[in-house]
């Protein structure tokens, strides 16, 4: 009788596993951008974008107090700055639910955390990775901004640097947040420099990765700051696709350049014709991925790169297989 026990018990924990796979789906966008956000004249649109438009909908509320913990506690494990060493407080969002988006921002976050030494002074914004529900809390314009705010509790603006890396799809009027059919939202240019410099951070690398991120440059640029963005203002950047483990930017920069213990110039350098090259591959036009150092970026950059650590080989699937 007793082991007739065990064995029910091991098959229930053994239907149970597989039921809960099966019952994972990723999410998808099966409706467009919702009119709410993206109706009207572009100057309507840009108003919204520049207020941080956030919609919405379909939400439970266990499921949301869920996301309201894992946030929590993403921001109390982030560490005090250490006085008179410049730290790096990294930031990573995937702003689409497309598990391209996740997959790249949870790689992302170990490379930059590891380049820039900000072991727990890195938090990851993401939904799925395509094999299970996320762990970490969703990527939002609320979240990035609470996530801002958290850190400049932490950090001291006149010696330490925000690192943020950013991966959605974007628009011309900035970045487009899209959690399949329950979550729309838009982040401008005025609106991150808006959060950011109402908020004192003045030293900050910035890339973003998206269409049309471009437009983020003028800005965002500042005499500390230093942007790196995937395409230039009217051009579409490559790799966006939902199977994918890396974007077309992502992999070169993040997955590549940013590996080797070269400045961030030279990565910048060695990712941009890594991408042309593949555009040229698929024939498609030219990205143009766009880079702005500001004159006294040096200051926490000099500091940052002093230190870097070894090399490291690149992980996942390339976004473009190579040819033979």
């Amino acid at each position: 009788m007793r082991a007739r026990l065990k064995l029910i018990a091991a098959l229930t924990l053994v239907l149970s596993a597989a039921a809960s796979t099966q019952t994972f789906q990723v999410p998808r966008h099966t409706t467009g951008p919702t009119p709410l956000l993206v109706a009207g004249s572009p100057a309507e649109i840009m108003r919204r974008a520049d207020a941080g438009t956030q919609i919405e909908g379909n939400r439970s509320p266990a499921g949301e107090l869920d996301e309201h913990r894992k946030l929590d506690r993403a921001l109390a494990a982030l560490q005090p700055q250490r006085a008179g060493q410049v730290d790096a407080y990294v930031v990573v969002v995937a702003l689409d639910s497309d598990p391209v988006f996740g997959r790249e921002a949870r790689v992302a976050g170990e490379v930059l955390g590891r380049r820039y030494g900000a072991a727990g002074r890195t938090i990851v914004l993401a939904g799925t990775d395509g094999r299970a529900a996320s762990t970490l809390p969703r990527g939002t314009p609320t979240t990035l901004a609470i996530a801002f705010a958290r850190i400049t509790e932490l950090m001291d603006e006149r010696e330490d640097v925000l690192v943020l890396y950013t991966t959605s799809h974007g628009a011309p009027f900035g970045l487009y947040y899209n959690d399949a059919d329950n979550g729309y939202g838009a982040i401008s240019p005025n609106r991150l420099a808006g959060m950011l410099n109402g908020l004192g951070i003045r030293n900050r690398l910035l890339i973003i990765s998206a269409c049309y991120s471009g437009v983020f440059v003028p800005r965002l640029q500042s005499e500390t700051t230093a942007i790196v963005t995937a395409a230039a203002a009217d051009r579409s950047s490559f790799g966006c696709v939902a199977e994918n483990d890396w974007t077309f930017f992502g992999d070169a920069l993040i997955n590549r350049a940013l590996r080797q213990p070269q400045p961030l110039a030279t990565a910048f350098e060695q990712a941009r014709t890594l991408v042309a090259g593949w555009e040229q591959q698929i024939r498609g036009q030219p990205s143009n991925p766009r880079v702005s150092i500001g004159a006294n970026a040096s200051r926490w950059l000099t500091p940052l790169e002093a230190r870097l650590p070894p090399a490291t080989p690149p992980v996942g699937r390339p976004a473009l297989q190579p040819t033979r």
